[in-house]
């Protein structure tokens, strides 16, 4: 798609807009309307501090890492270093790699952290999601009131004139609207959509970067990330940004010849309509403190990238991701069931399995793959970086170890069983197919995770 947009355009470069441009308000009321944006002084003073104070924390540790990511076969470094804090037991997984969470202090687990500095960080981190997600129910009620209003309402251009002012001094709607009761189950819908449950931090310093990669369509400039949907959310849940660039002297306006468009000193959030050259671009700037909220579909009908600024910048960018494959207690969960099909002798203790049946086999085989190349693999390729906080993950990763291992020896039991003379040769060739299908899987996947 991204091949056969840039053909399109040749050498043109699509339209985008600004806070300073006179069509800004209309673009983003009418293009871009699930797309809040709050300034620094919205926020509460003490809350800044807090979370920026965590920021410089972690730098300080030296918490913040690039990640090996895998794009289309290739493996590719990530420009902007990151670290995930959430939820104990989550992960969050992103074009092929799997981050798993720096637990934030939470109730009724054990968390032992490397020092009390890095648990004051992780627990600054959770107040600014318990604040995010207030703020994005709030935007959501305000958003679903509009909506309705509207079809009761023809005569609104007034209204929609403030709702658009207020989105870029404030941010959202009034507080009057947004208390407003709405009914039970769409405020269960709303808390499930904005109950983040884990944030991923970012970090980057433009002067240390060799090189950065231009924005291809609009011509916007020097791009930290790449135009992307966010993946692994909840479908329909809310994105939340929090942006503290460390702005000094080198961002007060640039003194190069300002060329109309986004001031390249300034960091901004850009946005488009997913594979739409009609659409003009949106360039917004994000200073010291500001947020922004990407509620509903937009993080699936648009598309946004990161430009960089001169400053360093850190971003907290909180996600409900799906973890209905993603958490400790559903792996641990798997683990058991595929252990249910070995079975120990009480006399000898020798080790067999229960059933040979095809499909039973299959699924501890799957099983087998899945606890290798999704966790443990996918935690000691880069798990050494989580010491640096806390060792919570260890005696988990030391149980999947213990799983995959009686695994390993379930793999030589059908092996050993299929040799024997009581299989019919139906039973053994069903038996050998379905297996040697998830075997050639493993052996492959394995070359791959040596090679990365």
């Amino acid at each position: 798609q991204k091949k056969k947009l840039l053909e399109e355009l040749g050498n043109n470069r699509l339209p985008y807009v600004t806070p300073a441009d006179a069509d800004f308000h209309q673009l983003w009321k009418t293009k871009y309307s699930k797309l809040i944006f709050r300034k620094s002084d919205t926020v509460p003073e003490e809350l800044h501090q807090m979370v920026q104070e965590g920021f410089l924390t972690l730098q300080k540790h030296d918490c913040f890492f690039q990640d090996l990511v895998r794009i289309k076969g290739k493996d590719f470094v990530t420009p902007v270093s990151r670290i995930l804090i959430g939820n104990p037991g989550c992960t969050y997984k992103y074009l092929n790699t799997r981050l798993f969470t720096v637990p934030w202090p939470t109730e009724g687990y054990d968390i032992k952290y490397c020092s009390p500095q890095i648990h004051d960080a992780c627990k600054a981190l959770i107040g600014l999601n318990d604040y995010l997600h207030i703020e994005a129910v709030k935007a959501l009620q305000g958003q679903n009131l509009f909506e309705t209003k509207e079809i009761k309402d023809t005569t609104v251009t007034d209204r929609e004139q403030n709702l658009a002012t207020s989105l870029t001094e404030k941010g959202s709607v009034s507080k009057d609207q947004s208390s407003c009761c709405v009914p039970e189950d769409d405020y269960i819908s709303l808390k499930n959509r904005t109950s983040y449950n884990l944030t991923l931090l970012n970090y980057m310093d433009p002067l240390q970067m060799l090189y950065l990669k231009q924005e291809p369509y609009f011509g916007m400039g020097n791009m930290a990330v790449s135009w992307h949907h966010d993946e692994n959310l909840v479908e329909r849940s809310t994105v939340a940004v929090y942006s503290y660039s460390c702005e000094g002297s080198a961002v007060a306006e640039s003194n190069e010849q300002r060329l109309k468009g986004r001031d390249p000193a300034v960091w901004h959030v850009g946005l488009k309509v997913a594979w739409d050259i009609e659409t003009p671009g949106l360039a917004i700037p994000l200073h010291q403190g500001d947020f922004y909220l990407m509620l509903d579909d937009l993080n699936m009908t648009h598309q946004h990238c990161v430009l960089a600024g001169f400053s360093p910048r850190f971003s907290s960018t909180h996600r409900v991701a799906d973890c209905s494959r993603g958490t400790l207690e559903y792996i641990i969960g798997q683990c058991e069931l595929a252990l249910q099909n070995l079975q120990t002798d009480s006399a000898s203790m020798a080790l067999s399995l229960k059933s040979l049946e095809t499909a039973v086999v299959k699924q501890v085989e799957e099983i087998h793959n899945e606890v290798e190349f999704e966790w443990l693999r996918q935690f000691w390729f880069q798990g050494k970086r989580y010491l640096k906080f806390s060792d919570w993950w260890l005696k988990p990763m030391a149980k999947l170890e213990e799983f995959w291992r009686k695994m390993e020896i379930m793999t030589s039991l059908v092996l050993s069983e299929v040799g024997k003379e009581e299989q019919t040769k139906k039973q053994r060739n069903e038996t050998i197919s379905c297996f040697l299908l998830v075997l050639t899987e493993r052996q492959r996947l394995r070359k791959e995770w040596t090679a990365r």
